[in-house]
């Protein structure tokens, strides 16, 4: 009998991310599991939707995005990096950064090519892989700093590698790749003639002095990188689904030919919100930046009292933990009795790594939370695994 459905979907499960948000919700567990905040957008972005949508701005929009999304993309990422794009050719308005990761990976590769993917790594990479039909590659980052060896990473590369994808400021372990490092990524892409795919989705949430630097502002680099970025993280919109990819003309023909037949579109009166939100003032990023920090120390100071080992993050509003001196089994017991027991979801690190056994002694944790969500998860977190030795 015919199997019902693919061989391609055979080869990943659901996400570990969204069944733990499940999982939180049927426990009433604090949910810091998946990177969604519980505090408001801004204002002025959230009324230039409203008014958007009053303004009859409901039907579709040019299929690679509303001129006025493009345009603020283009003007920031000048102004943020110095570094021209023409938002007729070079950009696509997408259902927020998954989208536009899976349409350039379909563009751009060929059945049976290879893809280099760091790990740990955002889990959605993996699947990406397969339904491009794509043989990925991994490179691991070590900790305590999650670097890369660079033997290692050259290895990784040959003939056959179409595309490395480079998510910094990372998830899930929070590592923003330095420059020298980014050197190398681009000599590696030059030399075999690689496209990179970066996710820059939390571009502006660092911490410590830690510096994000755009791959395509790299010598060489601007022509064979495709940028991505969305909405969501930076100015706390996860559900409005608003992304975009950035990318040379020739690259870019094919992107929008993909988005096109997958979507069609993303939402027309968010997009004229996005135009808003992308001309925020320079004060935004700093108090974003500024009050991520805060909610990081908070929660690293609570798991490292519980007996976690925490990843000092630089980026992103994650925290990667070790799990080695508490006496669970593995991840995954323990993300089960963090959120049925204690009431707090997180995510175990199998779901980061191709071979899950890699991850049994990690579980990541997600911060953007209000203070006092944060406060409460503390105060659980102290009740319910110091008063429990074993599982």
């Amino acid at each position: 009998m015919l199997h019902p459905v693919s061989q391609k979907t055979l080869q990943f499960t659901e996400s570990v991310i969204r069944e733990m948000s499940r999982l939180a919700v049927r426990h009433k567990a604090i949910n810091l599991a998946q990177g969604f905040p519980d505090f408001p957008a801004p204002e002025e972005v959230k009324e230039a939707a409203r008014e958007a949508i009053s303004d009859e701005i409901n039907q579709y929009e040019i299929t690679w995005g509303a001129a006025p999304l493009r345009g603020a993309v283009a003007a920031k990422f000048r102004r943020d990096y110095g570094i021209e794009v023409d938002p007729e050719t070079q950009i696509c308005v997408t259902c927020g950064s998954t989208e536009a990761m899976i349409s350039s990976l379909l563009a751009v590769v060929n059945p049976g090519d290879e893809i280099v993917v760091f790990e740990p790594f955002y889990e959605n990479y993996g699947p990406d892989a397969v339904l491009a039909a794509a043989r990925p590659r991994y490179v691991r980052l070590r900790e305590p700093d999650w670097s890369f060896d660079r033997g290692e990473l050259a290895a990784a590369f040959n003939s056959k590698t179409r595309v490395i994808i480079v998510n910094t400021p990372h998830n899930p372990t929070g590592k923003v790749f330095s420059g020298e490092e980014l050197e190398a990524i681009a000599e590696l892409c030059q030399k075999y003639n690689t496209i990179a795919i970066t996710d820059e989705i939390y571009e502006h949430i660092l911490y410590d002095e830690a510096v994000h630097i755009p791959l395509a502002t790299l010598d060489g680099m601007q022509d064979r990188t495709i940028t991505v970025n969305a909405l969501s993280k930076t100015y706390s919109v996860t559900g409005w689904r608003v992304g975009w990819a950035i990318a040379d003309e020739r690259i870019m023909e094919g992107i929008r030919k993909v988005h096109d037949f997958l979507t069609v579109g993303a939402a027309a009166p968010l997009q004229q919100a996005g135009a808003t939100a992308l001309n925020l003032p320079a004060e935004y990023y700093t108090g974003l930046a500024r009050d991520y920090r805060e909610k990081r120390d908070l929660l690293m100071g609570a798991l490292e009292a519980t007996g976690f080992r925490c990843f000092r993050p630089s980026g992103a509003y994650y925290i990667m933990t070790d799990i080695s001196d508490l006496t669970f089994r593995d991840d995954v017991t323990l993300a089960a009795h963090l959120v049925q027991d204690v009431g707090i979801a997180a995510v175990p690190g199998s779901s980061f790594y191709h071979r899950p056994e890699d991850g049994r002694t990690k579980l990541r944790f997600a911060f953007p939370k209000k203070i006092e969500t944060l406060e409460e998860a503390a105060r659980r977190l102290k009740k319910g695994l110091t008063s429990r030795s074993e599982v």
